[in-house]
């Protein structure tokens, strides 16, 4: 096999076979010297410094850390602890779910196949045990942990651990009653354990709703009571845990996960305000490369600018539990892409005239953040584009005005779509007006007609009530990140949505 070095590669790759192979022309990759000027002229940077100082006073202090203390999570396991007791829970809390895990334990950690769970006992605040997969030993020993048990990979073999040097091709164990065998072995097998089992939490049903007729977070459900489950993976735990009793606990973990505190709310502003320099940065190169930019090229010079802004406030020392929960999610499409909600085709096309654009994604540090985008109009545009523009923006306004504490979601999507259609654009309502925001993205409550959750300071919105005309082939939606409060709801992204900002003569 022949063998290149760097000098030959690169001298080969202008020509010939070698050529031929390197695809992708480099006109369409993210410019170095637009994004030298896009840093550096003040256009946008002049713009958003203006709107941040307008609106600084009224929105949290962003955060001075990049994710939550161990502290903040002992703490909030103790407040866990204290509902599930109300359950008769007096063994433990046995968690599976990983934001959930992550939220309580703020162990940061990836999920696949492989079982993973904590076991939080009642008779010790400071003990937590984890019973996880062999190649997530080093994160659980260098966090917080009294115990792990592990067991090799899945499927795992009785008595087979290569990395102690025994390779036996042993019976299949079944994790789940490995949980129950570990668990009863450390003498929790006796009492009440409380279980993250009801995945209807997760989208806002609670326990006893299935047949409401107004579903409400902060309603009347079914308490939970103690119970023997007999199937699914509690099940196989029950068999070898003939004395035990479970009670499921979800509702309580996603209930409290709603609802954010003073710590979550400077995290996620500092995300936010990241996120919001971002977008300067990617006006600036969209003005730079003008309709010579594919979607593509803006969205991933974005992302990389982004990565290093953040990067280079946030200490890295390559060691697990350090720099965590960070992520930056940048995307744009431009033209008839932009036309559908969730679009399923590769965003690949020049910037041209009369395009409408987005600019959107995620931000995170330390698991908190949110969505910002932007809805740009490239000159010419028609009026009824504009008018298009100016309904949605208004709703955006109006959504965010309408989330203060004591109102219900379902008032604020009313509020929405009746202005939405009291402007004639009725035939562009997709959905609803945005949904409750968190580490895994969409969380409950929903700001739906058919959700009646009242809203308490402290929880989070997305804030995208986005409008889409297939038919002329563009759409508009704005979003944000909105912070319930007792007066109005906050959008924790400064970016403006301004015309100064959104139409665009390139």
């Amino acid at each position: 096999m022949q063998r290149w070095s760097r000098r030959e590669f690169v001298t080969a790759s202008g020509t010939g076979l070698a050529g031929a192979a390197i695809v992708g022309p480099p006109a369409l990759w993210p410019d170095e010297r637009a994004m030298a000027r896009a840093e550096s002229r003040t256009d946008s940077f002049e713009l958003l410094g203006r709107e941040q100082r307008a609106r600084r006073l009224d929105l949290p202090k962003p955060a001075d850390f990049h994710r939550l203390p161990l502290s903040w999570y002992k703490t909030k396991i103790r407040e866990l602890k204290s509902e599930a007791r109300k359950r008769g829970v007096d063994s433990g809390l046995f968690l599976t779910r990983r934001w959930n895990i992550i939220y309580a334990t703020g162990l940061f950690h990836s999920t696949t196949e492989r079982p993973f769970a904590c076991f939080l006992p009642m008779d010790d605040d400071d003990a937590l045990i984890w019973l996880n997969p062999y190649l997530d030993q080093q994160l659980v020993n260098d966090w917080w942990t009294t115990r792990s048990s592990y067991y090799f990979d899945y499927h795992h073999a009785r008595g087979a651990f290569p990395s102690r040097g025994e390779v036996i091709q042993g019976d299949t164990v079944n994790l789940y009653r490995w949980w129950g065998e570990t668990l009863a072995e450390l003498g929790y097998g006796g009492g009440t354990i409380g279980v993250d089992g009801n995945g209807m939490a997760e989208i806002g049903v609670l326990p006893g709703q299935d047949g409401a007729a107004r579903l409400d977070m902060w309603g009347e459900i079914e308490t939970p009571e103690r119970k023997r489950p007999e199937s699914g993976a509690f099940g196989q735990m029950a068999a070898v845990m003939p004395e035990a009793g479970f009670v499921d606990i979800n509702d309580i973990m996603i209930r409290s996960r709603i609802v954010k505190d003073e710590m979550e709310n400077r995290l996620t502003q500092r995300a936010m305000d990241f996120w919001t320099e971002i977008h300067a940065f990617a006006r600036n190169y969209l003005l730079e490369r003008g309709t010579e930019a594919v979607d593509w090229e803006v969205a991933n010079a974005a992302r990389l600018w982004g990565t290093a802004r953040i990067m280079g406030e946030i200490p890295q020392t390559g060691v697990p539990h350090d720099a965590v929960g960070i992520s930056v999610g940048v995307g744009c499409r431009t033209g008839r892409t932009t036309a559908y909600p969730h679009p399923n085709q590769m965003f690949w096309k020049k910037v041209e005239p009369g395009d409408a654009l987005q600019i959107s994604g995620v931000v995170r540090v330390g698991g908190y953040g949110g969505e910002l985008y932007r809805s740009f109009l490239i000159s010419p545009w028609t009026e009824w584009q504009e008018h298009v523009w100016n309904v949605h923006t208004r709703c955006y306004e109006i959504q965010a005005e309408e989330s203060y504490a004591g109102n219900t979601c379902s008032n604020v999507a009313k509020a929405v779509h009746d202005y939405q259609v009291e402007n004639g654009t009725e035939q562009l309502i997709y959905h609803r007006p945005g949904h409750g925001e968190g580490m895994e993205g969409h969380q409950p409550p929903y700001q739906a007609l058919g959700d009646y959750t009242v809203m308490r300071e402290g929880m989070h919105f997305s804030n995208e009530p986005g409008l889409y005309d297939p038919e002329n082939g563009f759409g508009v939606n704005h979003s944000n990140n909105i912070l319930v409060s007792q007066e109005t709801g906050l959008q924790m992204g400064t970016t403006p949505a301004t015309r100064e900002w959104c139409f665009l003569e390139l």
